[in-house]
């Protein structure tokens, strides 16, 4: 079993960058796919990013293809998702989820979700 804790939200001005961070503990947390969600107010919650287990391999949604940047450090049990060039449009609640067998697209794939970290992003 995985447990992820997101941090690293808050709020900047479009164009800006934050460094979002997601510690998924657990024994065996480095054989999980790791991904990234987000929810506006209002609207459904929408895939951002993932990465393999290994690190080696990473997937983005095309809204934040170019500007987003998912890594992992396994020794740390942690994953991070570098936010550049941030628009309105990027405001939401992120979301850390965990799956260790698809590592899709779709957040039913993942068994383990964090709380969440909020980031705003203004005009």
């Amino acid at each position: 079993q995985v447990l992820p804790v997101e941090s690293g939200g808050g709020l900047v001005q479009a164009g800006g960058s934050l460094r979002l961070v997601c510690v998924a503990s657990g024994r065996t947390s480095n054989i999980y796919y790791l991904a990234w969600f987000r929810q506006a107010p209002g609207k459904e919650r929408e895939f951002v990013g993932r990465i393999t287990p290994s690190g080696d391999s990473t997937f983005y949604a095309d809204s934040v293809k170019g500007r987003f940047t998912l890594s992992r450090e396994d020794a740390k049990n942690t994953a991070y998702l570098q936010m550049n060039s941030l628009k309105p449009g990027d405001t939401g609640i992120y979301f850390c989820a965990a799956d260790a067998i698809y590592g899709g697209a779709s957040a039913h794939h993942y068994d383990y979700w964090g709380q969440g970290t909020q980031v705003t992003v203004s005009s």
